[in-house]
């Protein structure tokens, strides 16, 4: 099995291949994958996120542009605008943890039409960008990973996007932290081998 360090030096050349930016995947569908990891070294891969985003965007003679989406940041972001961020914080005290989780939610409008996170993620992205999605182990349990997955077509226009995953990916099967069991997603692909 390759290490953890091997796997994160992979990942520059493959973005940077010409079938990774074709923009399609297996069976024609959207360019979806996971960078899937132990979760106690979230602090390295968050390192090496910033790393690839800086190396990419900073290049000159590079054509191409990596968007770091961090849920948990987009969740914030979008609770302040709304003037929902404090409320909560006293809401929280108030009543408990529950009843903020359920009234976040709501907020977020998670898995309708007009998903707050996913319109956020439309609205920060060009065509043709680099998705790197970050933050599933903060923004749990209130976004889960597969249901930004299952929605980021509608904000990445056939974008390339990675998803980083503090736990293992089966190829159909998420576990969150390795012990928290999602639900499966079939149309991501590892992004490097194990």
């Amino acid at each position: 099995m390759r290490t953890l360090q091997d796997r994160l030096d992979d990942l520059l050349p493959k973005i940077q291949s010409a079938d990774f930016l074709k923009g399609h995947g297996l069976a024609n569908q959207a360019n979806y994958y996971i960078f899937s990891y132990d979760p106690k070294y979230e602090m390295l891969v968050r390192d090496h996120v910033r790393y690839l985003v800086h190396r990419i965007n900073d290049d000159p003679a590079n054509s191409q542009h990596v968007v770091e989406c961090d849920l948990y940041e987009i969740m914030l972001k979008i609770l302040e605008e709304k003037g929902y961020l404090e409320k909560s914080f006293a809401m929280e005290k108030k009543y408990g943890s529950g009843r903020i989780f359920e009234a976040t939610r709501r907020t977020l409008r998670l898995t309708q039409d007009d998903d707050q996170v996913i319109e956020y993620i439309r609205e920060h992205v060009s065509p043709g960008d680099i998705i790197l999605i970050t933050g599933v182990g903060k923004a749990f349990p209130l976004i889960r990973s597969h249901t930004v997955l299952n929605n980021i077509f509608k904000a990445s226009d056939h974008s390339p996007v990675i998803l980083f995953f503090p736990g293992a990916y089966t190829g159909q099967e998420l576990v969150l932290f390795n012990a928290i069991q999602d639900e499966n997603f079939y149309r991501a692909v590892p992004i490097v081998q194990d």
